[in-house]
């Protein structure tokens, strides 16, 4: 049976939409042998032994190992608690139907696993209650199952799952119906996460972790400025230090190899460079904004991407119009784990070992540098530490390979935090222009302008080649060129959350243009949400203050025809107590945003302590469909809220000559402990299927604050980090005012 690869496939969940009612085959067929009973690509069932399930999507944190322990477990009649998980390498059989191959991202794991795995559950549960049918010659549907035994209550028989094995390989079923909602026994229950356990007692394996005989560890040297090249290299007294095996150029830069990593980080600062620091040399941050202003006035660098009725003309005929800028730095991933990977090299194969987000995405880097088959290509998936989009981009395993391939041996690639922080590819930064016409008491037109960089274009060329493994280099440099033409004006990432956003405004227009700085940018945890919906926020807020009206009661006018936001919206006013004052020296700020199919609100409490807004209480709601645990979700939202609150308030990336600044925590830092506010997540039970979790928690964060902190010191604030400064910006202007 390939319930694995054609059922996935034909769940047909697109980028950005709801999942579709998928399409299951007729007959399914039992598969394995005498020992061992697998009948599709994430349940197997040993004679002897617990049964073990495989996780498609990478654990990062967010429960997908305890998702997919869940969800086949309701169907399969076991107790997830009892199940053994494996981690799924590079393999099409997992891939991501919302991607057409093997990626974790996208908040899709939930949503696209919910009823293939269901059905493989299922599946599996029939063709063993098959298998005892014919074994004892009794109909099946007198046969019972219930955790993990088979039993007929007639004949008083009953045998464990594994007692069945040998019986269940060749036996065929018609594809069995799915347990409706009402059924559900485990789907729904807070149930502990099936992997606290190791992550606890040191038993887990992440990157960091892996140990292969003959390993070697190896630390590189790479251009301080994104995209230059090696000029020359003197290594002689690197070489001479104890420990050091190699010292190698790879393409990245230089990589020195030793018996452990004090051993090559210390070598390394021995090593005397040269670098031709390319075009990005010369480039300043802080002149960025500049640069967008200027590129936005140019309309041949334009797509508009939402056009309703005739929001241009309106503004233009409008007597009062407001309008404002907002501005979002570069920002890196800081996962706590620095980015790392293990390979061996040799003739005939490549194995890799990686905290990676696409396994096969690290197929196809480690098939291109080594020259081998993609079949002969082995990815293990380790966990991760944190992944937050970084993981997707492949760097740190394309350097692993290089360097075994150069020196001969298993060699593990580690980056220090602050190869991490200067050499990753980061969100991208990105200005706004919104203007607004206000007319009895009303928003009439809203106009929405974005400049940014394209983060799909930089990775169009690696996900081509996961879609296509195997495929001929010319073939995929040609498919590249083609995506590369559509998405030049239109990457969807660069605008998400702008395009879409809820509000019944009657004359709506978004329009978005791309500018290129060269920085290395990738998908950041909500990506392109995480700076639109600060600007859409913010300037809801900034609409209703400059209509004397309060930011909720406005929000509710212009979601009348959203019943999903609103009934969010309603949680969260209540749970906050929104309508009572709250304490001296305080105010409370409010956003609401739908992002990967998932509507989230949120009401910060702030103070204002000299200079430093401390948000002392977040409360938050969400509808993100049928909730398969609780508190996974929960956890989602409270992680989400302290990753934007810690973007928000304390980072960002910044380039000077083309060297990024930011080094460690100290000055790129994590929202601490006692900085942290209260928080509070309210978890709607919604109609539809699951939606993503892992990461809509993020871009109300920055908005609601920035609104709070208006509410308290009617100073407005559209640049992040959010910072009081010593004057204020200039407030939104009516058309006509006085500069």
């Amino acid at each position: 049976m390939r319930l694995s690869r054609r059922a996935l496939v034909k769940t047909g969940l697109a980028v950005g939409g709801g999942l579709a009612v998928a399409v299951w085959s007729t007959v399914e067929r039992g598969a394995g042998t005498a020992a061992l009973f697998a009948p599709n690509a994430w349940v197997r069932v040993p004679a002897e032994g617990p049964i073990r399930v495989v996780v498609s999507r990478v654990e990062m944190g967010q429960g997908t190992a305890t998702a997919t322990a869940m969800l086949l477990a309701e169907e399969l009649e076991v107790d997830p608690a009892g199940l053994v998980l494996e981690l799924a390498g590079a393999d099409t059989a997992h891939d991501n139907p919302a991607f057409q191959f093997q990626l974790t991202g996208g908040s899709t794991s939930t949503a696209t696993s919910f009823e293939p795995l269901r059905q493989a559950g299922a599946t599996a549960r029939e063709l063993l209650k098959e298998a005892a049918a014919r074994r004892w010659g009794v109909p099946r549907d007198e046969v019972t199952a219930k955790l993990g035994v088979v039993s007929h209550a007639a004949s008083s028989r009953s045998a464990r799952y594994g007692e069945l094995v040998s019986d269940a390989a060749g036996v065929t079923i018609r594809t069995p119906r799915l347990k409706p909602r009402e059924a559900f026994t485990v789907i729904g229950t807070p149930l502990p996460r099936v992997d606290a356990a190791p992550k606890t007692d040191g038993s887990a394996v992440f990157g960091l972790d892996v140990q292969v005989p003959g390993l070697l560890v190896a630390v590189l040297a790479r251009c301080p400025v994104p995209g230059g090249t090696l000029k020359s290299v003197d290594d002689a007294a690197a070489r001479a230090r104890p420990g050091v095996t190699h010292v190698v150029r790879v393409p990245q830069g230089v990589a020195v190899v030793a018996q452990t990593y004090w051993h090559a980080r210390e070598a390394l600062g021995a090593v005397a460079l040269e670098w031709d620091e390319g075009p990005l040399a010369g480039f300043d941050s802080p002149a960025l904004r500049d640069t967008h202003r200027a590129s936005m006035k140019d309309p041949s660098k334009t797509t508009r991407v939402r056009d309703d009725g005739r929001a241009d003309a309106v503004l233009q005929a409008a007597g009062t119009t407001l309008t404002a800028e907002y501005f979002a730095p570069f920002l890196a991933h800081a996962p706590l784990e620095p980015q790392n990977a293990t390979a061996h090299v040799t003739a005939e194969r490549c194995e890799v070992w990686a905290p990676t987000q696409g396994p096969a995405m690290a197929r196809e880097v480690a098939a291109r540098i080594t020259g081998l088959p993609v079949e002969q290509v082995v990815v293990h998936q380790t966990l991760v530490g944190g992944g937050f989009g970084r993981r997707i981009s492949q760097d740190f395993v394309a350097e692993a390979v290089e360097v075994s391939k150069a020196v001969g041996a298993p060699v593990k690639v580690v980056w220090s935090r602050e190869d991490d922080l200067r050499h990753s590819p980061y969100r991208p930064a990105a200005t706004h222009t919104l203007a607004a016409a206000l007319d009895g008491g009303a928003v009439t037109a809203w106009r929405h302008h974005v400049c940014t960089q394209s983060v799909l274009l930089q990775s169009v060329d690696g996900f081509l080649g996961a879609i296509a493994p195997g495929a001929p280099a010319p073939m995929k440099d040609r498919m590249a060129g083609l995506v590369k033409q559509v998405v030049a004006g239109r990457d969807p990432y660069a605008f998400e959350g702008a395009d879409t956003v809820a509000y019944a405004v009657p004359n709506l227009a978004v329009d978005v243009t791309r500018h290129e700085p060269m920085v290395p940018v990738g998908f950041w945890r909500s990506v392109g949400h995480s700076h639109t919906a600060f600007a859409t926020e913010s300037f809801v807020d900034e609409c209703a203050a400059a209509l004397g009206r309060d930011p909720v009661a406005l929000r509710r006018e212009l979601l009348k025809g959203r019943p999903r936001h609103l009934a969010v919206l309603e949680r969260v006013v209540e749970a906050s107590g929104w309508a009572t004052p709250p304490p001296e020296g305080r105010a409370r700020g409010v956003a609401v945003h739908e992002s990967f199919g998932t509507v989230v609100a949120c009401v910060v409490e702030v103070s204002v302590e000299g200079s430093v807004i401390r948000v002392l209480r977040a409360v938050m709601a969400a509808d993100c469909g049928l909730v398969v645990n609780p508190d996974v979700v929960r956890a989602q939202l409270e992680g989400g809220a302290i990753f934007g609150l810690s973007a928000a308030l304390l980072q960002q990336v910044t380039l000077q000559k083309g060297r990024v600044q930011q080094s460690n925590f100290h000055d790129y830092p994590l929202l601490r402990f006692d900085a942290s506010p209260r928080l509070e997540a309210h978890v709607l039970a919604g109609d539809g299927p699951p939606s993503g979790i892992g990461e809509p928690g993020v871009p109300v964060m920055a908005p609601a604050v920035a609104n709070a902190v208006f509410a308290l010191t009617k100073q407005r604030l559209r640049t992040l980090p959010l910072a009081l400064p010593q004057k204020a910006e200039a407030p939104a202007r009516e058309a006509g005012a006085p500069p």
